[in-house]
């Protein structure tokens, strides 16, 4: 390329990580410093009830309910599995994974037309759970393992912070080669888009969650209208922190290393296809929103390595300069999920899978099998 138009890249791609790192809520930094909160909560325990929809989750679902049916908990609680239509034996795993007094199960209705399937199976769910008159709902994905002092953390951090919605990103699984070279940059790239700190401050506009295991309290859920508030979100974790937040609620959103994810993507190919079910919808369906990610995405991870191994100097040590300003800011990631150092200065690779990703994810939509699931195409135009 032209050395004047390599030497506005790399001063482009060093401001970017420069803010990056000085000026994004300090997003890099959640990998060091844990969401768990020392104590045993509250003395008057609050009423939760869970809800878990599930969709042919067999394989899982009875360590995801055993986890909660045998949290340390001193208030009431009890667990609604929302069955979604399963074929292989879900409800049966999870009926033998806990006590009935602490477990219902009930059948999903048919999702009416503008819902999406799991949040149609959450609505199903809460309203079986608002008999008990709740104080706060969690709702957890059937693929989700907690410890044993999940439940009195997440109610201590709603209490004692004001807190309307807690959520914990669970830690995925990252032990084959493809999810030891995505998995970390997954969670790394979302915190870049949602920076926690910028979620939990009550003067930003920013609001994001994770679905696996997110508590809300009832009253809140009801002041935003419900799940009918985000009936068609294809991603309805984020959507339900918005709408906290835009009606004045508290959100607070932070790792924890013993919520995990019992699902895995074991291949390049199960990675991408998790990646592609929702980057178009995260998009707006925007063909332009795509081409500003794609050169985005290029300034800030392909830009500083190719101008250190392919421009000559002085361009080559601004370009070297950026690429370790972002090895330094994806390290900690790598050290959250016990991956080898020097495969910091390998993201870039991680950032171009996930633009072919989300590129596949524009083409599945256009072809009518957007948002695919479980058979199920949600997504669509």
């Amino acid at each position: 390329m032209p050395l004047m138009v390599a030497e506005l890249a790399g001063a482009g791609a060093l401001a970017v990580w420069l803010y990056l790192l000085i000026g994004r809520g300090g997003f890099w930094l959640e990998f060091c410093s844990l969401g768990q909160l020392a104590g045993r909560g509250p003395s008057g325990a609050p009423r939760i009830a869970a809800i878990v929809p599930a969709r042919n989750e067999a394989d899982v679902v009875g360590r995801a309910i055993a986890s909660l049916a045998h949290q340390e908990y001193a208030g009431e609680f009890r667990i609604v599995l929302v069955d979604d239509d399963s074929a292989d034996g879900t409800a049966g795993a999870a009926r033998a994974a806990a006590p009935p007094e602490v477990l219902t199960v009930i059948r999903a209705a048919p999702a009416a037309a503008g819902w999406t399937g799991k949040v149609w199976a959450l609505s199903q769910g809460i309203r079986e759970a608002a008999r008990s008159e709740p104080d706060y709902l969690l709702l957890a994905d059937a693929d989700i393992e907690h410890p044993p002092g999940s439940l009195r953390t997440l109610a201590a951090r709603a209490e004692s912070g004001g807190y309307d919605l807690v959520s914990y990103m669970a830690t995925l699984a990252c032990r084959t080669p493809a999810e030891r070279s995505l998995v970390p940059a997954f969670v790394f790239f979302f915190f870049l888009l949602y920076p926690p700190a910028w979620i939990r401050s009550p003067h930003r506009r920013t609001a994001g969650a994770a679905g696996g295991c997110l508590l809300i309290r009832r009253a809140m859920l009801e002041r935003i209208g419900g799940m009918a508030a985000i009936g068609g979100a294809l991603i309805d974790d984020c959507a339900l922190a918005r709408a906290v937040k835009h009606h004045g609620g508290r959100v607070w959103l932070g790792l924890d290393t013993g919520t995990l994810s019992l699902r895995q993507y074991a291949t390049f190919r199960a990675i991408g296809r998790m990646i592609s079910r929702t980057a178009f919808a995260q998009l707006h369906h925007s063909v332009l929103l795509v081409a500003g990610t794609a050169a985005g995405l290029a300034l800030t991870f392909l830009v500083p390595p190719l101008l250190t191994l392919a421009v000559p100097q002085p361009v080559r040590g601004i370009g070297a300069m950026a690429w370790l300003l972002m090895s330094v800011a994806y390290f900690p990631a790598l050290r959250f999920y016990r991956c080898p150092w020097f495969m910091a200065p390998l993201v870039p690779l991680a950032a171009l899978f996930y633009l072919g990703a989300t590129v596949h994810s524009a083409l599945s939509y256009w072809r009518g099998a957007g948002g695919m699931w479980k058979g199920r195409a949600q997504d669509l135009a």
